[in-house]
């Protein structure tokens, strides 16, 4: 029986997923970095493995009959797959859920902690030298809302709920989930963001969150409320965001993904007085890479018996349903 072929898609300057060599005498593993490798090897792949979730070349290169089967993202986003030829196509897609939910989810619980304990401003006087005495705030009674109750959300909020935090979340549809005081229709976000201490974006990019957070969002939370966005950037419309934040409308951000990355060195978001940023690496905790080639092995074992594959995802919503 013929091995089947792998092809890993991978940036220019990143290395190889760790773990695939234990694939050796059960698939052919091709990487490819540039567009004329992926051109090569589409025509040739069962299964494609990408770990550059910004790619644009899947839409370029992409050829007629591809053979494919099989797309797995070692990303929670799979925004940059869904071309139309692997949408509206038997081809199944999958994801890196679970991977990335502690890492994240401890990274929101530390932003937090960040401005209530006002962190920013003892880094600001600790450069002057200066003994400034304050008070600040305890996160235990406050209130949040996550925006993307999935896997993500679900650790962000049983962190923060151990703390005392009160926390709700949205998604596509109501639900009852115990790690929430409850999920509401995503349709009922404008009305939670009113007594929101703290907004938590976990959710994927799909056209129903594109530019979701724009001037009239930010208008409805509450004054002083704090945003952390660890989903999409494009989630967030970014001159809204730095006018509400210039305005004294918000609090501060800690924020981990943009509208366009890397952040240009010259955005005036660096120099905002209670923003903390991050280059996209919320999630990647040290290990993250292994844990990503040895989900993906678990999951081609599954797929060479015929198993039901581990995180499928719904190719009309961009994201694993939790049902």
């Amino acid at each position: 029986m013929t091995q089947p072929t792998i092809t890993v898609l991978l940036a220019e300057d990143e290395p190889s997923l760790p773990g695939l060599d234990s694939l050796s005498g059960q698939a052919e593993v091709r990487e490819a970095r540039t567009r004329a490798e992926l051109e090569a090897a589409l025509p040739v792949s069962d299964v494609l493995v990408v770990t550059d979730f910004r790619t644009e070349m899947l839409a370029e290169v992409w050829p007629e009959n591809c053979p494919v089967r099989w797309v797995h993202a070692t990303s929670a986003g799979v925004d940059a797959l869904m071309i139309d030829p692997i949408r509206h196509s038997d081809i199944v897609v999958t994801n890196a859920r679970g991977i990335f939910d502690r890492g994240i989810a401890e990274y929101v619980l530390g932003a937090l902690l960040m401005f209530a304990k006002d962190t920013l401003t003892n880094l600001s006087l600790m450069k002057e030298h200066r003994w400034q005495h304050r008070e600040t705030a305890l996160l235990r009674g406050t209130r949040a809302v996550v925006v993307g109750a999935g896997s993500i959300g679900r650790e962000v909020a049983t962190l923060l709920g151990a703390l005392g935090v009160s926390v709700a979340g949205t998604a596509r549809n109501e639900r009852e989930d115990a790690a929430f005081e409850k999920v509401h229709a995503q349709q009922d976000l404008p009305a939670l963001l009113a007594d929101a201490d703290h907004v938590i974006i976990t959710a994927p990019l799909t056209p129903d969150t594109e530019g979701l957070f724009d001037a009239d969002q930010f208008l409805r939370m509450k004054p002083g409320a704090v945003l952390v966005n660890v989903g999409r950037g494009p989630i967030v419309e970014t001159g809204a965001l730095l006018a509400a934040l210039q305005s004294g409308r918000l609090g501060g951000a800690a924020l981990d993904v943009f509208e366009e990355e890397p952040l240009r060195a010259d955005h005036p978001l660096w120099d905002e007085p209670n923003v903390m940023i991050s280059a996209h690496m919320a999630g990647d905790f040290i290990g993250w890479r292994a844990a990503l080639g040895q989900q993906f092995v678990d999951n081609f074992q599954r797929w060479q018996n015929g198993d039901k594959l581990n995180n499928p995802v719904s190719k009309e919503h961009g994201y694993v349903s939790n049902a």
